[in-house]
């Protein structure tokens, strides 16, 4: 007898890069360091800046490209989740600017706010409203404008980012072996000193202090965030496996968080998964924040490299402390 639970799966994928690339030899003009040493230490060459436009012009153009591939139409979406810590303002959410831009007249939305894991985040909330058979079709973005809030005299950040935005469809599986199958999602408000934004919010108003003290940029205790990271990222990857009886070499691929190639290199090891089961896009466009996964997602699908029925585990640690792992079986041939 055939079940008549839903099964939610991913039936499309966009995405969008700005054109303007910064190699690690501008920021040797800039600041104190070389190829060599943002090389070695984080596995990035370059990355993309946006210069004119914000985050839902980014999310606005990898929408655009997703909608090219299928035939569902954005009237047809009944919610937009956008995943981004660098809104075009703090109301209305980019998501309202999304759907304004894109023409989703009948769909409602909402932003999340959880970093470098807001995708896998959304991802889980888009599955459970597909799940419920309230909503068929969810357009989820992962977009970060992290030049906007990245501070170009401070070497130990700016090396890190770069801008873009990656988009998925999530409608109800017609092939019920496929789909998203399962996440665990985590939170940890004490890495609040270690990773954050000082600035902008309630807590610290905008005042000519808090920019004097550049408290609108990024602030970051790399060491700190590195080992809690390696932990995490790792130790969610392995229990997703555990919980769900998945060998290694069952995995097609595992899809990192592009923050930092060691702490990829690390969560692959512990998963006992090799190199070439890794997506990595780290080294052209470094950390997107929630753009990096969807955006491996969907540059392997166009390469050919993902195919139907692969067993994905995608994995994210991120500010808050943020992190988790979900498991899905790719839907589209």
């Amino acid at each position: 007898m055939q079940s008549n639970k839903i099964n939610a799966a991913i039936t499309a994928v966009g995405m969008y890069v700005p054109e303007k690339v910064l190699d690690n030899h501008y920021f040797e003009k800039i600041v104190e360091t070389n190829d060599e040493w943002i090389k070695a230490r984080t596995g990035i060459k370059e990355r993309r800046i946006i210069e004119n436009g914000a985050t839902s012009d980014l999310a606005f153009r990898a929408a655009e490209d997703l909608f090219k591939t299928t035939t569902v139409k954005p009237e047809e979406i009944d919610l937009i989740i956008v995943a981004t810590v660098t809104p075009d303002m703090f109301f209305p959410s980019t998501a309202c600017l999304v759907q304004s831009k894109i023409g989703a007249d009948k769909a409602w939305g909402f932003d999340i706010s959880a970093a470098c894991s807001g995708f896998l985040f959304g991802l889980d909330a888009a599955a459970r409203f597909v799940e419920s058979g309230v909503y068929k079709k969810v357009l989820l973005i992962g977009a970060d404008k992290m030049s906007a809030i990245t501070d170009y005299t401070d070497r130990n950040t700016c090396i890190l980012f770069g801008d873009g935005a990656s988009a998925v469809l999530i409608e109800p599986a017609d092939d019920k072996t496929t789909g998203y199958i399962d996440s665990i999602l985590r939170i940890d408000g004490s890495g609040k000193d270690a990773l954050n934004m000082k600035a902008g919010g309630s807590l610290n108003p905008a005042t000519y202090e808090t920019i004097d003290k550049k408290w609108h940029y990024i602030y970051q205790d790399g060491k700190a965030v590195f080992k809690v990271a390696v932990k995490g990222m790792a130790d969610v990857s392995v229990e997703i496996m555990e919980k769900n009886n998945l060998k290694s070499e069952e995995i097609a691929y595992l899809v990192p968080h592009q923050a930092n190639l060691r702490i990829i290199d690390a969560t692959a090891e512990r998963m006992g998964i090799s190199k070439d089961k890794v997506m990595i896009n780290i080294d052209r466009y470094g950390n997107t924040t929630a753009a990096t996964i969807p955006l491996c997602l969907t540059e392997y699908y166009r390469a050919g490299k993902i195919k139907k029925g692969d067993k994905l585990i995608l994995a994210a640690f991120g500010a808050g402390y943020t992190w988790g792992a979900s498991y899905l079986i790719w839907s589209i041939d």
